[in-house]
């Protein structure tokens, strides 16, 4: 007996074809061979036991289960099935018929390892993963649901094109359901109906996944982070967007090709790669007066109106009497699923046949003045005008108003907004009730709570609806004030999100907020409203990292600042919002500075601490960027001031974080290790979120205390700790974030001499600042790439990349981490024989870090020219001078790190001038001092010498 085969562990292949079970997916040659859902279920049962004869009753079990079906179907199937594989045409033989027995899969059959079929991936969780809830049961599209992922799997790139009401995000979201394994979960939902502006389409994709949108154009951060992942995009609704959604689902059809697109439009986005899948509208019955009632079940359509209906509480059993008003209906209304839901609603209220005497005379009349539409898109702005029609006066007036939402919203949102002077509280709630149950309004839950929609082409028809001009206006401040209140209550609340599905209500509230931005700020708008929204807006689109609306809207606001809008808090945070997106997109100008100062001058007036904060660490920043540390170190103490005063424990948290790294910069390791150690502390006891213009202070102070505690002789906690930052910023979900906390662990394990460490937190660092457009930090990553090049002998091919970056870096006034490539690079223009050149860069840093006060390097720097000095014979005492300065500058500074380093290297210039015995006591000396890390390289290099000395 032959041994089944497990096809659900990888693909199937016999002859041309190979079989992917849980794709669903039968390929010949590559090309995707269309099969019907029970023709492929039937070879899944025979490829699974090859040589194997099941019976008819066997199969008929396992293809058919619950369901008593007649020996033709089956029949019917195999024939289907053995057209598709070509069977008994040439020599090609797949299933044999045995008599009386059964069939039997003759070919031979081969089981593939799928990891030899696909490139490496990175193997990361999703968690941004946020695929709507799938309908229990959806009627009459299991074909085209198995028929799409056949075909999605094969081209990458599906649009499904189809009229309004047909059901395409419906099939979209079943089809995403039915790969969610084969994208191990990576599936993102876009729905591009809650955007109006085509250059939001990118930028709101990269916001979806988490990065940091830095440009106007965010295409190639969204390449760069797509390139090696594997992952479904469902884009939905594309038809209003449809040329940037377009060009970018090219270039990642181009750039990405573990990338998927799945798209719904109603035309197609004729880009290369495109399939294009035509959804028709329900199969319904014929107009035959012959037809039986079962023969009326069999359609989809009536299916859909019968459960619809039945959902609805009507009571409809289909017999002989109804099955000819209900296949009428489904006739009429052209097999439209929305439209069908439309009147299946009905029935309950107006009873079967009276729902389909209405019907037919409003879409008599209707149809007769709009021929000129195609015909299915005619039938649902009929069915549409119908239902509106049969609506109470205080359901319209509620349908109008709902429409000002995108997208999702709640009940309290729409009581805040939808009620006024003419439609009362009690109004609201019984129309919004009435049009859930009469399936105008989608309700769906979302975690603990209801949330509500109008399908698209429902909120297209309402905003056609005529309304007062002031009650329109109104309506409109009502909604702007309403998510003003919202971001200052809860927009803030998504760096504390960490999935796709909990991050859905919030990109809801954000597209309402971006509706509203662009109405208050029209001809038509209130720009009063608009000021203060924006003023709140602004500070959610810093901690999404969305400089360029950041940037659109503080611009735009601070521009409609009047005299009762000038000099309060929404200018103090309009001006800081500008001055930051500014400097992060454009550069530093006299606009940053002079932005920053009036935010940080109304802060002052207004005794907001958080904000003046917020303002001096981003001074500090700036300084700190450009080498001129000694500003930073005062910027820090101002803060230190400020903290003092204040009773908010996140100033206060900011104020050590702040301090922490400016005195390690100027060689205060003791007080620097003091404020970071309170800043820890707080942090224990506290998780609150950004301050204006900053991340989480705590997300980099795992590493500033980390970089501490190696310098003061902790090498193995220091790694440690550098490790649970990380992981404490990959909780975060900010990228920005990670990539500079990945960047400066990357620093700790180099230290540490831990190359391969630093390597692999240098690559993770510079995925992520590639993929997310941060130019500062793909730089350092080029240059730590090449530091570690020079540092495993790759030394020709390390310098030429890092002089080349730091010319760059010195251009763009970048001067974070250059004093320690430049000691790097000094180290390997002395070992290819250039060493006047290094001596030559280690004294001009020497200088600029005398100027700068970046003291902490002192120690280092004094070291590294000790080496270079060491090899010529005329320049020993002065090695010898620089030795002795650098351990003196270390032991000032309780750097033991630096200490050993420069321990070890005079040891050795001792020996090689006969001072053995006080080379080794030199050592012993410091080596003693170390409680820890005798596994790291430092250490262990200090050991073999110190053997050596014995």
């Amino acid at each position: 007996m032959a041994t089944a085969i497990k096809p659900t562990e990888g693909g199937l292949s016999f002859g041309p074809f190979k079989l992917l079970v849980k794709e669903r997916l039968l390929t010949k040659e590559g090309i995707a061979v269309e099969l019907g859902a029970r023709a492929l279920d039937i070879l899944v049962v025979l490829t699974s036991t090859p040589n194997e004869i099941v019976s008819k009753k066997d199969l008929l079990a396992r293809v058919w289960p619950d369901v008593i079906v007649e020996e033709g179907s089956l029949r019917f199937h195999m024939n289907g099935l053995r057209k598709a594989l070509g069977d008994g045409k040439g020599d090609a033989r797949y299933i044999t018929t045995l008599p009386g027995r059964g069939y039997c899969f003759v070919a031979p059959v081969s089981r593939q390892d799928r990891s030899s079929d696909v490139a490496p991936v990175v193997a990361t969780a999703f968690p941004h993963a946020n695929l709507p809830n799938r309908l229990s049961r959806v009627v009459g599209r299991d074909e085209d649901v198995q028929r799409l992922s056949a075909q999605l799997n094969a081209s990458r790139l599906v649009t499904i094109v189809g009229a309004g009401g047909v059901g395409k995000t419906t099939v979209a979201v079943a089809v995403g359901h039915q790969l969610v394994e084969t994208f191990s979960g990576a599936l993102l939902f876009v729905d591009l109906g809650m955007l109006a502006e085509p250059s939001l389409v990118t930028a709101g994709i990269a916001s979806m996944l988490g990065l940091s949108v830095q440009s106007n154009d965010a295409t190639p951060s969204l390449i760069a982070y797509l390139r090696n992942k594997r992952i479904l995009l469902v884009l939905d609704t594309c038809e209003h967007l449809v040329e940037a959604v377009a060009s970018l689902a090219a270039s990642i059809f181009e750039s990405a090709p573990q990338v998927y697109i799945l798209a719904t439009s109603r035309e197609a986005l004729r880009v290369e790669g495109e399939h294009i899948y035509r959804l028709d509208a329900l199969a319904f019955p014929p107009d035959d007066p012959e037809l039986t009632a079962a023969a009326v079940r069999t359609f989809p359509a009536t299916q859909l109106f019968v459960e619809r209906a039945v959902a609805s509480g009507a009571r409809l059993d289909l017999s002989e009497k109804e099955a000819p008003i209900v296949a009428s209906i489904c006739r009429k209304l052209d097999g439209v699923p929305l439209a069908i839901e439309l009147a299946a609603r009905r029935v309950e209220s107006y009873g079967l046949q009276k729902t389909a005497d209405l019907l037919d005379q409003r879409l008599t009349l209707l149809w007769s003045g709009s021929r000129t539409a195609p015909a299915r898109q005619k039938t649902l702005q009929a069915t549409l005008d119908w239902s509106f029609g049969l609506l109470t006066e205080a359901e319209r007036a509620v349908l109008r108003r709902l429409a000002v939402f995108v997208g999702h919203f709640t009940l309290d949102a729409a009581l805040e907004i939808v009620t006024s002077a003419t439609v009362d509280r009690s109004a609201v709630l019984g129309g919004l009730d009435s049009l859930v149950a009469k399936s105008i309004v989608a309700a769906s839950p979302l975690g603990a709570m209801m949330r509500y929609r109008l399908l698209d082409t429902t909120r297209a028809y309402a905003l056609e609806i005529g309304i007062d001009d002031a009650e329109a206006a109104n309506l409109s401040t009502r909604h702007a004030a309403y998510f003003a209140r919202w971001l200052e209550h809860s927009g803030k609340e998504w760096s504390v999100t960490s999935s796709g599905a909990d991050r859905s209500a919030h990109f809801a509230g954000i597209n309402n907020v971006r509706t509203a931005l662009e109405w208050c700020f029209s001809p038509q708008g209130n720009t009063a409203v608009g000021i203060k929204l924006a003023a709140a807006a602004v500070q959610v689109f810093l901690a999404m990292s969305l400089l360029p609306e950041c940037h659109r809207w503080s611009q735009l606001a601070i521009l409609a600042l009047d005299e009762r809008s000038a000099g309060g808090l929404d200018e103090m945070h309009l001006r800081a919002a500008f001055g930051f997106s500014s400097s992060q997109m454009y550069g530093e100008s006299s606009a940053v500075s002079e932005a920053l100062q009036r935010s940080m001058a109304i802060a002052e007036e207004h005794g907001d601490t958080a904000h003046q904060a917020g303002i001096l660490n981003m001074e500090r920043y700036f300084h700190a960027r450009k080498g001129d540390l000694r500003s930073a170190l005062q910027c820090a103490r101002r803060c230190r001031v400020i903290a003092e005063a204040s009773d908010d424990q996140a100033v206060k948290a900011l104020a050590h974080a702040m301090l922490g790294r400016a005195l390690q910069t100027a060689g205060d390791l003791a007080g620097s290790r003091a404020e970071l150690d309170s800043l820890m502390r707080i942090f224990s006891q506290s998780q609150r979120g950004p301050i204006l213009l900053s991340y989480d202070p705590h997300y980099y102070s795992y590493i500033s205390l980390a970089r501490t505690l190696w310098l003061q002789g902790y090498p193995a906690q220091a790694m440690d700790l550098a490790r649970q930052g990380v992981v404490a910023s990959e909780a975060m979900g900010h990228p920005a974030a990670l990539a500079l906390v990945l960047a400066g662990a990357a620093t700790v394990f180099l230290w540490a001499g831990d190359l391969d460490g630093s390597q692999h937190y240098t690559d993770l660092s510079f995925s992520h600042a590639e993929a997310n457009t941060l130019g500062p930090l793909v730089a350092i990553g080029r240059a730590r790439k090449a530091e570690l090049d020079i540092l495993r002998g790759r030394t020709e091919a390390g310098i030429n990349d890092l002089q080349k970056i730091l010319e760059r870096l010195h251009a763009a006034r970048h001067e974070v981490l250059t004093t320690e490539f430049n000691m790097t690079l000094a180290q390997g223009l002395a070992a290819t024989g250039r060493s006047d050149e290094g001596k030559a860069l280690v004294e001009q840093t020497i200088r600029q870090v005398e100027t700068s006060g970046e003291m902490l390097y002192m120690p280092e720097l004094l070291r590294v020219k000790g080496g270079l000095l060491s090899t010529r014979e005329a320049d020993l005492r002065e090695a010898e001078t620089c030795f002795n300065e650098s351990l003196d500058l270390s032991r000032g500074q309780g750097a033991r790190g630096w200490e050993l380093r420069t321990a070890r290297d005079l040891a050795r210039f001792l020996v090689e001038n006969g001072q053995s015995e006080k080379a080794r006591m030199l050592l012993q000396s410091v080596y003693r001092e170390f409680s820890e890390g005798f596994e790291t390289a430092e250490l262990k290099a200090a050991e073999e010498l110190l053997a050596a000395l014995k």
